[in-house]
């Protein structure tokens, strides 16, 4: 029997369609949907793996509980009764701030998972929520917070219509772009050009992107916000005013030129790297494009002044006036979004870490004093560990103590498809479904995309697995104390019935003094997330309003557009995201301004001339579990120290052989790559090596262990966000 499906793929940010062959049951081959809306056949190696992921043996299938040092196989009521009375001993002697919960990145690739976790957090009642946006993208969530009103309010450029193009630390052609989904983002640039465009790319490596760009420019590590703000410095001479569609829209853009006047491109030219007159010019080309992005990512969010970078990348857009135009950086408007959103002014600290008293930002502490909480002797101090989706003994600071802490803990459990480096530590661990039988929609990343669509895909393989959803809520249900025996479906057919009725009672709700018990009727009887799905759809901008608009939205009629809906390029509506209590742009926020003083002090000191460690992304290397697939792993090896031959003939290394890398935090020793594509005095270590530990069941990810690059990250953090300081480490190199 041979079928077809159509499904995105759920590996990273860009969501391309995949088109899936089907042979009696298994995956013949997967090939890029040359039909769908957005990627139109364009596919990356990492989206071709699903089948493999789906048959690999190393995958767990059953839970497993740890026993002796070792793990066992174990029946799902065997694994629940564990957790809950183990969970009940800790938090009945200890409080419910003993236990912890860390959220890898691939939660946000999976609905049901967005829509069981808040349920499960509040259900846990413990302050010490951690995940993956403290070690990748939280200063944009507060920058944006502190400009919009809202940290999911972050404007992505306008890539098929910009003419320029300003990117800093963000390597697309490789990554596929990131808070920005673009898929075939690469296809897109060249088109840019195509058009009589141009893009700048500004990074200390010359990456697959930099070569391709009009101009690459080798900033030094952590520089960005430097730069950025001597652009802003550098236009505001020629530019006083702000554009019409702006200028009622904007409080504080009189104090920027006062704010901005430490920041000259001379004054920065030594502390960036980047000479006075290239800044000049990049301000120049920038202000005078007909239409302009300012465009920031990762390598400008993991270093000491992140926030301030990311504020300044928007800071940008809007004096140049290409915020909230075609060709800019403009606001998404994913279809499971109302019309309305309600105006809550963002804030920060609700709560503080015990120990370092860093302060709560959308929710969570940042994932770099999760150590300290767990070593930290005293009342809340962390005894029990949660993680769902990720692997931060490899993926956040200082990952020796960090392993140290896990072995402390009195009892850990982990929701994972594989033992690795973080779940070897697991007391029990809880498998959920391989990709190919779960449904998928983007919740999370709709809301970064460079156009307004909607996919949805059915999973391609049925399964009589627990699927993630459920393992969630009967988590929840462990935690809320009404035991491990708990109907899954009870649970949530309470929480969907208490949303309908929330909103019905909205007096902007569309359905408003609609009958709760039609609209959980009309739902039908789908699994669970996919009823919480289409009712968010059939309530959203788009949706059909549960009859009241005919033609519109509902999960049905994705259902019958298997390769999406597009909705159309993106479209002004500032007025609509706003959401700070003045309802204008804040464009001089406090917490911003007050650390400047941090950044002009840096400026003034200059660097100290040692050599500064930068991490890198791979093309065939999404997140480290990834890294268990031989056709992506196999070849020459990539986890390499990156060095420039001048740095090379001072070290004294030799390409191919090991050298010693050191930082305050500790050593790695690992090959040496000499190569003329990075800045000198710059190294670099891709981030999300370093398996084959003892416990551990990744065989191919054990083959090409690589190191962990982690070991040499201190803490450090940038301190208005809590974000880790991954990019910008001092270290000594020399040969091994």
């Amino acid at each position: 029997m041979e079928r077809t499906a159509f499904r995105t793929c759920p590996l990273c940010e860009a969501s391309c369609g995949l088109e899936i062959e089907i042979v009696d049951q298994r995956v013949k081959r997967i090939r890029g949907d040359r039909s769908h809306v957005m990627s139109a056949g364009f596919i990356c190696p990492k989206g071709s793996t699903l089948k493999q992921l789906y048959e690999d043996p190393d995958r767990l299938r059953t839970p497993v509980i740890k026993e002796d040092g070792h793990h066992r196989p174990a029946s799902w009521e065997e694994a629940y009764a564990l957790i809950a009375d183990r969970w009940g001993q800790i938090t009945d002697q200890y409080g419910r701030d003993a236990a912890a919960v860390y959220l890898g990145n691939p939660n946000a690739h999976q609905f049901e998972n967005s829509l069981a976790l808040r349920p499960l957090i509040k259900a846990m009642a413990t302050k010490n929520v951690f995940s993956a946006s403290s070690v990748d993208q939280l200063p944009k969530h507060v920058s944006a917070g502190l400009m919009f009103g809202h940290p999911l309010s972050i404007p992505v450029p306008d890539l098929d219509r910009t003419d320029y193009l300003l990117m800093l630390g963000a390597n697309p052609y490789e990554s596929n772009g990131s808070l920005c989904t673009a898929p075939d983002f690469p296809g897109r640039l060249e088109r840019l050009q195509e058009r009589g465009g141009k893009f700048v790319v500004v990074d200390p490596r010359r990456t697959k992107t930099a070569a391709k760009a009009d101009r690459w420019i080798a900033i030094n590590p952590g520089a960005d916000a430097a730069f950025l703000l001597a652009i802003a410095n550098a236009i505001l001479e020629e530019r006083p005013a702000l554009a019409d569609h702006l200028r009622h829209r904007v409080d504080g853009f009189d104090a920027l030129p006062d704010l901005v006047a430490p920041f000259t491109p001379e004054a920065t030219a030594a502390f960036t790297g980047v000479d006075a007159a290239v800044t000049r010019a990049v301000a120049k080309e920038l202000a005078k494009a007909e239409r302009a992005a300012v465009y920031g990512r990762i390598g400008t969010h993991t270093v000491a002044f992140g926030t301030t970078a990311s504020w300044a990348v928007d800071v940008l857009n809007v004096i140049t006036g290409n915020l909230d135009r075609a060709g800019g950086a403009m606001f998404p408007y994913p279809s499971h979004i109302g019309s309305q959103r309600a105006r809550r002014p963002f804030v920060m600290g609700r709560w503080h870490g015990r120990v370092s008293g860093r302060p709560e930002i959308i929710g969570e502490l940042p994932v770099a004093s999760l150590i300290e909480e767990m070593v930290t002797p005293g009342e809340g101090q962390v005894r029990m560990l949660l993680t769902l989706a990720g692997n931060p003994a490899l993926t956040t600071p200082n990952s020796a103590a960090f392993e140290e802490a896990l072995e402390g803990l009195d009892f850990m459990v982990s929701v994972d498809v594989y033992l690795n480096e973080t779940s070897r530590h697991a007391d029990v661990v809880l498998p959920p479904p391989s990709a190919l039988e779960r449904s998928h929609y983007d919740l999370a990343f709709t809301g970064f995309s460079v156009r307004d669509y909607a996919d949805y895909s059915p999973p391609v393989f049925e399964t009589e697995a627990a699927s993630e959803f459920e393992i969630l809520v009967r988590l929840a249900a462990i935690f809320s104390g009404f035991g491990p025996e708990a109907d899954p479906d009870l649970l949530a057919a309470g929480a969907l019935t208490s949303a309908i009725q929330a909103e019905v009672q909205r007096g902007d709700s569309p359905i408003s003094g609609r009958d709760p018990t039609e609209i959980l009727e009309a739902l039908g009887d789908r699994p669970w997330p996919e009823r919480n799905l289409d009712f968010l759809l059939r309530i959203g901008n788009r949706g059909d309003h549960f009859g009241a608009v005919p033609d519109g939205l509902t999960l049905q009629k994705l259902e019958g557009n298997p390769h999406g809906i597009d909705f159309g390029p993106l479209l002004p509506r500032l007025d609509q995201v706003l959401a700070t209590a003045s309802g204008r742009i804040e464009l001089t926020p406090e917490a911003i301004i007050s650390d400047l003083p941090r950044l002009a002090q840096a400026v003034a000191q200059g660097r100290n001339g040692g050599a500064m460690l930068v991490g890198r992304r791979q093309l065939r290397s999404a997140n480290s579990w990834t890294h268990n697939v031989e056709v992506l792993m196999k070849g020459r090896e990539r986890c390499t120290l990156e060095v420039h031959p001048d740095d090379a003939e001072r070290w004294g290394l030799v390409h191919g052989e090991k050298a010693l890398v050191a930082s305050a935090a500790g050593k790695v020793e690992v090959p040496v790559e000499i190569t003329a594509d990075i800045r000198p005095g710059v190294v670099s270590i891709p981030y999300g090596w370093g398996h084959g530990r003892l416990g551990s069941a990744m065989k191919v990810a054990a083959a090409y262990a690589g190191v962990n690059v982690n070991f040499l990250s201190d803490g450090s953090i940038d301190p208005i966000s809590g974000n880790a300081v991954l990019n910008g480490i001092p270290v000594t190199v020399g040969p091994a």
